[in-house]
This record gives structure tokens, sequence and C-alpha cells, in this order.
């Protein structure tokens, strides 16, 4: 039971580079007061809370110039290590205004791989919590220098949301929301609602970066609705505006685009799959009796529906399901190694290959009955 006045128990709140730095990348610490500020009111008053901040190569960058042989990656784990010793301590001297201790965590993709480490992550996160310290996330940029970068802390933040179970997903920008045509035109204006029914609007995101950001708006959109399918309320707004958070939450006349969240919310495990494409091992070709199953009832993915296994997996391990045309279905978590399972297409067996409590379809296959 609430209490306290607001909506929501439980939210995230993302700041972006921009919003925090300063045109040669030293941090804005009066604007890092401001939200230090919007957060204190939140976590006083009994929410919880949890900050995903970036701000750390581009407050490193303003910090030193590295030689001439120093290679751009290394360059960015340099600025990277500088910059979070710097991020970090300010928070925490801001916090400590406010009686609030402030806990690092650093993040890498590598971080939500399996279902143990997520575990371990979300297990982290939580006794901060309980021990009354508000964590600050960051993707660890000193070695997530490879392929499995997050696309930046948009989706990382998502990836937080999702994992602590938030209710409310903020992330704030330079700008206040989403708008039907270019931020700053006449004749553009904000979009104030986007929900299951709303249409694509990425045809009017601008897909350019600005600043210090390594993502950009069309990113934080795909995060939105990918969140908001899971049953979060998402919000994207300017975080250089005075108290924007608790202004939302008190339903103030303010600018932002609200992402409504779909009733339909998946179970933990779910989840975590839902996020976990990067980690398949493999694939499983349905044929169309399969796939008219998984999109339509609420079922296991059986051998005797796979025509096909590809790649090299062990039992335990996350692996795509595709169509015939190679069109994407979703993801599951395999019961059987990918020896077995070459061995056992098209038989009928006791056993599903893929149980129906660890797979997840894609939102945009879900039929209209919400089974997914």
């Amino acid at each position: 039971m609430k209490n306290h006045e607001w909506k929501y128990d439980k939210i995230a709140i993302k700041v972006g580079s921009n919003v925090i730095t300063q045109g040669d990348g030293s941090l804005n610490v009066g604007r890092m007061l401001r939200i230090v500020e919007d957060v204190a009111v939140l976590v006083k008053q009994g929410l919880e809370v949890v900050l995903i901040s970036s701000g750390a190569v581009a407050a490193g960058r303003n910090s030193v110039v590295p030689s001439k042989r120093t290679n751009i990656v290394s360059a960015k784990q340099i600025w990277a290590a500088i910059g979070q010793v710097k991020l970090m301590w300010t928070y925490q001297w801001l916090f400590e205004k406010y009686g609030i201790n402030a806990g690092q965590l650093l993040a890498t993709k590598e971080s939500f791989r399996d279902r143990r480490h997520y575990l371990n992550m979300k297990n982290c996160i939580s006794a901060m919590i309980e021990n009354k310290i508000l964590p600050i996330v960051n993707e660890n940029d000193t070695v997530s220098v490879n392929e499995l970068m997050f696309t930046d802390n948009d989706e990382l933040s998502g990836l937080i949301s999702s994992l602590m179970d938030s209710e409310a997903l903020f992330l704030l920008s330079n700008v206040d929301g989403i708008y039907n045509g270019k931020p700053g035109d006449s004749n553009a204006t904000l979009i104030r609602e986007i929900n299951s029914e709303t249409g694509d609007i990425g045809k009017y995101i601008t897909r350019g970066k600005s600043g210090f950001g390594r993502g950009g708006m069309l990113t934080k959109y795909s995060t939105a609705r990918k969140i908001a399918s899971e049953g979060i309320d998402v919000f994207i707004a300017n975080g250089s505006r005075d108290f924007i958070v608790t202004d939302i939450l008190k339903g103030r006349d303010v600018p932002y685009t609200h992402f409504a969240a779909n009733l339909n919310i998946k179970t933990s495990v779910k989840k975590w799959l839902y996020h976990s494409e990067t980690f398949a091992k493999g694939a499983l070709y349905v044929n169309q009796g399969a796939k008219d199953v998984l999109l339509n009832e609420k079922a296991s993915l059986l051998m005797i529906g796979v025509t096909r296994v590809e790649g090299s997996f062990r039992n335990g391990d996350i692996v795509r399901i595709l169509d015939e045309g190679g069109n994407s279905l979703g993801l599951g978590k395999s019961q059987f190694d990918s020896e077995k399972a070459q061995q056992s297409i098209g038989q009928k067996l006791n056993k599903a290959i893929i149980h129906y409590d660890y797979l997840v379809i894609n939102d945009d296959l879900r039929n209209s009955s919400g089974l997914f």
C-alpha cells in the first residue's frame, strides 16, 4: 500500500549526457543539483528510485588530452575512467546535502547475458535500496568497447527498469519529447500520448545525435515502445526543466511524451528473455503450423514443428525462433542442445524444446488477445 501522494512506488530515471554537461564537456553542477533535488523529494517520500546517469566520458574528455599514439578506443576508456570518478563524486556530494547515500553500479551488456547474472544485478540493486542507498547506474565504458556495448544508456535504462519491475521510466533529454516534425519548427507539435494503438511515428524522428550523447531520439523512442509493452509507463521529457519528474507525477501542465503501459505484463523470466536477443546462440526454424500455434495460443514449441536447426548451443542457451522465410518470431530458452535438436527435427517428443514459460514472441506479432 502506498504511503505517499504519488501514483508510483518504483521508478527509474535516466539522465542524458547533454543534460548534465556543458559545452566543453565539464559537468554542469548546477543542473545536477536540480536533478538531485527532484530525486530527493521522491526518495524522502518513500519511492524506490534508481538513477541511470550518463556523463562519464564527456566529463573525462574535458580533463585530459590523450597522446597522439592513443587510439580512439583507448582514449574513450581513459575518459570514462577519469570521468566516472568525477561524476560519482559530484552525485555523492550533492545527495549528501539531502541526507541521501548514493552508491555506484557499473554495468556491461554481459551483466544481463544469462539468468544468473541478471538476478545478481537485481539482488545488488535491491540490497542497496533496502539499505537506503540510492543506486546510480552507468555503463562501464572502460571495458564496454566491443560489439556488446549498449546502444546507449537509454537501452541500459530500459533493462534496469524491466529488471527492477519499475512502474515508470523517465528518459530525461535536452528536448521536451517527441514532435511530429523537427523540434523548433513552427509547424511541429509535441506528441503527448503514445499507446499500443498508435501507429509507427518513427518517420517523424530525427536520426542524428547531438552534443556528447551516444544515442538520439530514435533510440529513446525504440526503448520507450519496448518498455511500455512490458507494462511500464515511459515519459520522455526535458531534464533541463527544474523539477520535471515531480511536476509530471503531480499532473502539472508541463511538456512531455507519455508512452502508456501495456496492461499485459510479462513475467520476470520473460522480461529477461525479451532483452536477450544479443545472446542467442542459435536458431530454430518452424513450419507454418507451429508458427500459427505460437502466435495464437499459450503453447510451447515442440520438435514436431521444427524444420531446421542452426548454430551450436547447449541446453539452457537462448535461441531465436524463425519462420520458414527467416522472419523472426521470438526467443526462447532451449531444453535441448543443438546436437539433440538436429537429431529430433520433426519428431513427436513428449518434451518441448522450448517451454512456454521460457518463450517470448515479438510484440508486433502478438495477436489481438494479448496472450503474449
